[in-house]
């Protein structure tokens, strides 16, 4: 590989006869014995390797301070909430010395992250419950967080933003909301949380919504609802197309990633999946969906949790290098990215401790004869492309999506129903329908 010297060139071309024992050249040079040859190469190769090494690592940062990476997910956020309940003032919760999260100033800093979506993440058990509130306290939080610490973070909502981030020295900031339960089936949500920051959606965290079905289908774990995306899901995807929000297939069923793909009018993103045929778990992405991102300009930023890397326990840094190198092989070097998922796994790979650990995955790259170009593009340049492509296939000119979704495909618990019983007959299932008629035959047949 560059760099590296072959066995021949680090022990010389001089043939030393067997047996002996450090006689006088006619030069009048002293051979060396070949049992004193061995030992430097010995000590020489590990050497080698670690200054080689070395060389690998100091191009990744030279690469890195002019392309900082932007990394797909971080659920900080959710930490944020779960340790402090979101109060970013008491001192423990300060982000310049913060201790037991992957994630900090002083790392990000260490990491070279240029640019971050920040996780607006809620869980599946808030669906039908409190989505949309528990959503917009995290949203707050992240801007909070640009608030705090101006020096640092940079919240911005469009790539030109991530572009004067990286101009400026910080770290750009993002909203990406992790699950569709977020928007409540509504449109309006939808465009609300738009106007809040929201810059990509996840269609499904591990739970089905109304319209759209997640990963655990494939597992069997969960039923199929949708087959992927219901009517109304395609009315949300439409919906996103026109606003300019990226849409993101992390988490949901093959049919729903099929769907999403062959629908939509911008690329979109996986923003912390890994492939499917490296390690054989759902949450990853199959070889014949690659083929549709390649196709689509699209976007599989890598996962490091340790289960979707190596689908054990324990995994390395260079078996996500491998994640990275086989959807270079099968999508291309343009459909890579970074993803790490971190403070929202609990496993992570060796080497890959946290956030600083960033330039030893490009030097691994490196090392692996990935090019300069290839390199800032997985970084940066494939990001900024996809974003660039969905901001340009947005339409603020077009009329908004105002079809509701039926009525009849929500869970009734907790809800209310207001602008439905103005045309009840347009939204009832037709098992709901026929009920209705029953109840109304029974009622004329008593007068």
């Amino acid at each position: 590989m560059p760099g590296e010297a072959s066995e021949s060139e680090l022990r010389g071309p001089v043939q030393v006869p067997d047996g002996w024992s450090g006689q006088t050249h006619s030069s009048g040079r002293q051979r060396v014995p070949r049992d004193s040859a061995m030992w430097t190469g010995w000590w020489l190769w590990p050497l080698v390797a670690v200054c080689t090494a070395d060389q690998f690592r100091d191009n990744a940062v030279r690469l890195m301070q002019s392309t900082p990476v932007i990394d797909g997910h971080n659920d900080l956020p959710w930490q944020l909430l779960k340790r402090f309940n979101n109060q970013l003032q008491d001192p423990r919760a300060n982000l310049t010395s913060l201790n037991g999260t992957h994630t900090n100033i002083p790392k990000l800093k260490a990491g070279f992250v240029g640019a971050q979506f920040w996780s607006a993440y809620t869980p599946c058990d808030t669906q039908n419950k409190d989505s949309v509130k528990r959503t917009l306290e995290q949203i707050d939080v992240i801007q909070r967080m640009c608030q705090l610490y101006p020096e640092t973070f940079l919240c911005v909502t469009d790539s030109a933003g991530i572009q004067q981030a990286f101009q400026e020295g910080k770290v750009a900031s993002l909203v990406g909301v992790e699950g569709g339960h977020s928007i409540d089936s509504s449109l309006g949500v939808l465009r609300a949380l738009y106007h809040l920051g929201m810059r990509y959606l996840t269609l499904t965290h591990s739970c089905n919504t109304p319209w759209a079905d997640n990963w655990l289908v494939d597992t069997g774990e969960d039923e199929a609802q949708s087959q992927g995306l219901s009517s109304f899901g395609q009315s949300v995807v439409k919906e996103m197309n026109r606003l300019g929000v990226i849409i993101d297939l992390a988490h949901v069923s093959v049919a729903t990633m099929e769907a999403a793909l062959q629908l939509s009018k911008a690329p979109v993103i996986f923003s912390h999946s890994s492939a499917y045929s490296v390690c054989r778990h759902r949450r990853n992405v199959p070889d014949h969906v690659l083929q549709l991102v390649k196709q689509t300009g699209s976007l599989v930023m890598v996962n490091f949790y340790n289960d979707y890397v190596s689908c054990k326990a324990e995994a390395n840094l260079s078996q996500v290098a491998d994640h990275l190198d086989y959807i270079k092989k099968v999508a291309g070097a343009g459909a890579v990215g970074f993803g790490g998922d971190y403070d929202g796994v609990s496993r992570l790979p060796s080497g890959l401790e946290d956030v600083s650990k960033y330039p030893d995955l490009v030097a691994e790259l490196l090392r692996r004869q990935w090019t300069e170009e290839e390199v800032r593009g997985a970084l940066a340049e494939n990001l900024l492309r996809v974003f660039k492509a969905v901001e340009q296939a947005s339409d603020h000119k077009q009329a908004p999506g105002e079809e509701p979704i039926p009525l009849g495909e929500l869970e009734a618990s907790c809800r209310t129903n207001y602008g439905y019983s103005g045309a009840p007959s347009l939204h009832l299932q037709p098992g709901t329908l026929l009920a209705s008629l029953v109840t109304l035959l029974l009622s004329l047949c008593l007068l």
